[in-house]
């Protein structure tokens, strides 16, 4: 019997064939002997996680930097529990399987009133809670179990956004004769046609213009055409930038890299390169609030060239059938063609500002940022004064740029940065969190200390949630929170070889950083900051917040 092949091991096989080397997750009773499984398979390493929240932040990390996450739940308890991390990866489009232990199809059958259910009988109801956040969803029975193992994973990969499969106990366990395999990427459906009138109508657009520039988001990244950009604006030497959620997606070290695009929050340098260009190149953006500062962004369709996954916009005209990977590669030949017609334009660069005295603030505090990070590293940057604070840093080359602010669920970078370094072991993770989100998933520290993992944690303790203070209720006791004591975190944890400090003066903060670079090894460091010390770029989104949220 040890040497059956079930319908787990061919769901395991899967996600090894599809590039998962790592499960997420925490242990049920239901999920159980699916887990011995897990543990014996010889591709797949278990990832134990301190809850399913943090586990499906984990998965969300590790798929950002990976290309594809798995995660595992047991049924009700442990999936409702992670369903608000699985909701984020939908909303920015992160492939995460998810797999929930769930009882044996014998009881369900039999409508038992079960544990870990609403003691109705009916076992659909979590099943049918996850359907508006994924893509695909698989009740796996003797029947179906491997053609929809099959169908989901596929439609997981190919729109880059969760799956859900029910795994009842006795299904898992069920021999098949039927082993797993690779199987091809779906391809997305083409039109020569389409492509022939696209790329006219694009012609007569960009040979109309004075100055062209691209503009580029996170689903440019998703869909695995970052390596086609950066070719691209290499190649052809067009002014370029990205917004927040596509930080990352260029060599921010070339000339003709613009910034961090946020609409009318942008540096003026940023902002004239993009809005004064007569044609914009749009690859792959979703104009959300927060990343546009209220949707102040000034690119009207009729200037602008836009890329999505699979179709194509040339000012008001749509053309379908286009798969994003193909537009870019036509649009490239095409700018390298009319480069010409184009007169260079200088991208003048934006420095931080300089500290205005000798105190530890946001500007201080990122001046010294920017001179820590260097090629390579993952930077994992919380919502609120991070990622926003981050929004205006020069990324050394090659540095990977993990934020969620359409999502935008606070706590989510602690166990995500634990995704992204079991993802990339190899890599210097540089996580930045403020003390009010990581008193919501602080567990996830356990569990790097448990792994044995060296991220480089910076806790900004600004008194609560600034963020929230800033868009409304700035004394309000609900934007306050208990003061803990940071720097015993990581020994509470069992953390014996984690460098911890606290740093309430730049000269504090220098030396805590060039203690935490000579060795590689996790440090945690808190950082001392103004309570209401915000970027200019978080002022400038808050105040937008505050408006729409009253109606205005």
């Amino acid at each position: 019997m040890d040497n059956l092949y079930t319908v787990g091991d061919y769901l395991l096989d899967r996600l090894s064939f599809s590039g998962i080397s790592e499960l997420f997750g925490v242990p049920g009773d239901y999920n159980l002997q699916f887990l011995d499984s897990v543990i014996s398979h010889q591709e797949i390493t278990w990832v134990g996680c301190t809850n399913e929240l943090n586990a499906a932040y984990g998965a969300d990390g590790y798929a950002r930097t990976k290309g594809i996450a798995a995660l595992l739940t047991t049924f009700g308890v442990g999936e409702l529990s992670a369903l608000n991390g699985i909701a984020g990866s939908y909303a920015e489009y992160v492939p995460v399987i998810h797999i929930v232990g769930a009882p044996p199809l014998s009881a369900q059958r039999k409508g038992e009133l079960l544990h870990h259910t609403l003691g109705d009988g009916d076992f659909s109801h979590f099943m049918r809670m996850s359907q508006p956040v994924s893509v695909a969803l698989g009740s796996l029975t003797p029947e179906n179990a491997l053609t929809e193992i099959d169908r989901v994973i596929e439609e997981v990969i190919y729109t880059s956004r969760p799956g859900y499969l029910l795994l009842p106990s006795d299904v898992a366990a069920m021999p098949v004769s039927t082993r797993a395999h690779a199987v091809p990427a779906r391809q997305p459906t083409f039109s020569a046609a389409s492509l022939e009138a696209f790329v006219a109508a694009a012609d007569a657009q960009l040979r109309r213009a004075g100055r062209v520039a691209l503009l580029a988001d996170f689903l440019a990244e998703r869909f695995d055409v970052k390596a086609a950009l950066e070719h691209w604006m290499e190649d052809v030497p067009l002014a370029h930038s990205t917004l927040l959620m596509g930080k990352g997606l260029f060599n921010e070290q070339q000339p003709n890299f613009a910034g961090t695009y946020s609409g009318a929050a942008s540096a003026a340098s940023t902002k004239e390169a993009i809005e004064g260009a007569d044609v914009v190149i749009t690859v792959g953006v979703k104009f959300t609030d927060t990343i546009t500062a209220g949707f102040t962004q000034q690119l009207p369709a009729e200037k602008c060239i836009d890329l999505q996954l699979f179709s194509a916009r040339v000012g008001n005209q749509i053309f379908h059938q286009l798969p994003i990977a193909k537009t870019v590669s036509v649009l490239h030949r095409l700018t390298a063609e009319l480069a010409s017609l184009w007169p260079p334009y200088a991208v003048k660069r934006t420095t931080l500002p300089q500290p205005a005295d000798d105190s530890l603030d946001q500007y201080a505090f990122w001046q010294q940022i920017q001179a820590f990070l260097r090629p390579g590293d993952v930077l994992v940057a919380e919502q609120g004064t991070s990622c926003f604070g981050a929004a205006a840093l020069t990324l050394p080359q090659d540095c990977q740029f993990v934020v969620q602010p359409l999502w935008g669920s606070i706590g989510f970078t602690l166990p995500a940065a634990f995704g992204v370094q079991i993802a990339v072991p190899d890599r210097r993770v540089v996580l930045l969190i403020g003390d009010g989100s990581a008193q919501l998933t602080l567990q996830g520290l356990g569990a790097a200390i448990r792994y044995g993992l060296p991220p480089v944690i910076f806790v900004i303790n600004n008194e609560g949630y600034t963020v929230e203070r800033a868009i409304h209720g700035e004394t309000q006791r609900y934007n306050d929170i208990a003061q803990w004591n940071w720097t015993q975190f990581p020994a509470a944890f069992g953390g014996k070889n984690v460098f911890s400090a606290r740093a309430d003066t730049p000269q504090a903060l220098k030396a805590a950083i060039e203690q935490a670079s000579a060795k590689r090894r996790m440090a945690w460091i808190e950082v001392m900051l103004p309570k209401m010390d915000i970027p200019e770029l978080l002022d400038s989104v808050t105040k937008s917040l505050a408006k729409r949220n009253s109606g205005q």
